[in-house]
């Protein structure tokens, strides 16, 4: 006869953050820009943090990226403790991040954006004398990242200034996918890229959350973000609010916590706090439970309407097309 399973045996066990923050306080003068904010990144996932403009999203990415130091608060890394000085502090201990500038150099090929900064030298006596480096092996190695996340270039040695934007990106991404061993953040990825080109960035990130690599997407692309992420992050005002699955909730109602009329209680359920605020995004009484994401078209003026029924600038009517 069998003996029944203990608890302890049965119970699954909830994963550890790979990194985590609490508390975290910065102040500029009288300005506070993080007020107590919190987060945890957890193995394998992609987390999406948005915010309106002010709620603290840039500075609580450059705590975690060591590009600014908190005045007070906590930063965990796999468990322990630690204190990022800068952000090569950072990209020591595997955090590594794209911002929205992509910082490559659009003079130098494919394989020296790949290892900028880290460049690989000859073993030899031209390596440790003349200082010289070892291009075929860079390009080799370049070559290899870029065919394990399915980047098609041309040639690793033409010029990044030559690539379209999203290869571009691909570029950036691949370097900090080849040289993030815990956290890959990523600062509006698509901001600045067409349909296409977001698309392909899009199944980049998807392929790096299947290699194992957790990934902090900060986007105010709020399709995006549904497609994308496993976890929103809402940040308002310098701290969390939130945190929700694209599944359990509309995407107007996440817009609405973003912004302030609606609010998530501890029993997950939705509670309006401003109702003229809510009603604008498609949240109100009458509205309540409509995706923000579906898109409406106003038969009047033959614009389509994106989220929370504003006209969408971007657009093209139906009679134009």
């Amino acid at each position: 006869m069998t003996a029944p399973a203990s608890p302890a045996t049965t119970q699954q066990t909830t994963p550890a953050p790979v990194l985590q923050a609490r508390g975290l306080v910065k102040r500029y003068g009288q300005v506070v820009a993080l007020d107590g904010a919190d987060l945890e990144l957890m193995p394998g996932e992609v987390l999406a943090v948005i915010g309106d403009n002010g709620a603290g999203k840039s500075s609580l990415i450059k705590v975690l990226t060591g590009a600014i130091v908190p005045d007070a608060g906590e930063i965990m890394l796999d468990g322990r403790s630690i204190r990022f000085r800068n952000p090569l502090d950072a990209r020591r201990h595997g955090i590594e991040t794209v911002y929205q500038d992509l910082a490559v150099a659009p003079a130098l090929d494919i394989a020296s954006n790949l290892f900028l900064g880290r460049e690989v030298r000859r073993r030899n006596v031209f390596g440790t004398v003349l200082r010289m480096l070892d291009k075929p092996r860079m390009r080799q190695e370049s070559a290899r990242h870029m065919a394990e996340l399915r980047i098609g270039l041309r040639s690793l040695t033409q010029p990044v200034e030559t690539l379209s934007g999203g290869q571009r990106q691909g570029v950036a991404v691949a370097r900090a996918a080849a040289w993030g061993r815990h956290v890959i953040v990523l600062d509006e990825p698509t901001a600045a890229l067409g349909v296409k080109e977001s698309a392909q960035v899009l199944d980049l990130i998807r392929r790096i959350r299947d290699r194992g690599l957790p990934v902090i997407l900060i986007s105010h692309n709020m399709p995006h973000v549904f497609e994308i992420a496993d976890r929103i992050h809402v940040q308002r005002l310098g701290r969390r609010v939130a945190v929700v699955r694209p599944h359990d909730y509309s995407m107007a109602e996440v817009v609405a916590v973003m912004t302030g009329a609606m609010t998530i209680g501890q029993d997950e359920k939705t509670s309006v706090v401003d109702e003229a605020a809510a009603t604008a995004v498609g949240v109100g009484d009458e509205e309540h439970g409509k995706a923000a994401g579906d898109v409406a078209t106003d038969n009047a003026s033959g614009r389509h309407r994106g989220a929370g029924g504003a006209p969408d600038p971007d657009a093209v009517p139906e009679t134009g097309r």
